[in-house]
């Protein structure tokens, strides 16, 4: 009894539901999903939810001056993983810091890994083949594949590149799958090295017409 009174105060790691995310902070306020049990000085118990854990800070893979993040919105669920000792300095300073509560695997040094799901609210469609950083819906994804060594990006309503240049070293084909009036738009000046065609027909600068005529007549059409 004495051994399970101990290990009751001694916390590990809990799936919790998000309740709020500072993203000021990249902290969050955490709700632990399993319920505590309080016990009556009659003997009876009840389950009741545990307190809010507040200030939790969250989990974003990063390495190398990268990161990569994602929206965390109220209702996500995650795994709190709680520290051997104390947090709060650490957290306050970052570096290499003395423990300044001698609290152990407390409630108070939790981390929030966000991305666990219960089978209430898994998402469905995971490719067993590729890479994916998708919507949870699996509407819109870019897609890495390593047996066909091909990026796919699927954006149902569209991309944007900001960057004031672009290099692409390989070949382009705009395809208007969608049937759009104008495959292409350009807007300001455009310049070509090499061979230009029109529907089959050369136009760059040794491009010839048919039935050319001096004076102000119209010549024919391109060759």
């Amino acid at each position: 009894m004495a051994l399970d009174g101990l290990r009751s105060g001694l916390w590990t790691s809990m799936p919790g539901i998000i309740q709020s995310f500072n993203a000021g902070a990249v902290t969050a306020t955490v709700q632990l999903a399993i319920k505590g049990i309080v016990h009556a000085p009659d003997g009876s118990a009840q389950f009741v939810n545990m307190p809010l854990l507040v200030d939790v800070p969250v989990h974003f893979p990063r390495g190398g001056g990268c990161t990569l993040t994602f929206p965390v919105a109220k209702g996500d669920e995650c795994l709190v993983v709680f520290a051997a000792r104390c947090i709060d300095g650490w957290w306050q300073s970052g570096g290499v810091q003395a423990p300044i509560d001698p609290r152990i695997h407390d409630l108070s040094d939790g981390f929030a890994f966000v991305g666990f799901f219960s089978q209430a609210t898994k998402i469905g469609g995971i490719s067993t083949s590729t890479a994916q950083l998708r919507s949870n819906d699996g509407s819109t994804y870019v897609e890495v594949d390593p047996a066909g060594k091909v990026v796919n990006c699927v954006a149902p309503n569209g991309m944007t590149l900001t960057t004031p240049s672009v290099t692409v070293t390989g070949t382009i084909a705009v395809k208007n799958a969608g049937g759009a009036s104008t495959a292409c738009a350009i807007n300001g000046k455009t310049q070509f090295t090499g061979q230009v065609f029109a529907n089959g027909h050369r136009i760059d600068e040794t491009h010839t017409h048919n039935g050319v005529q001096p004076g102000s007549g119209n010549t024919g059409a391109v060759n």
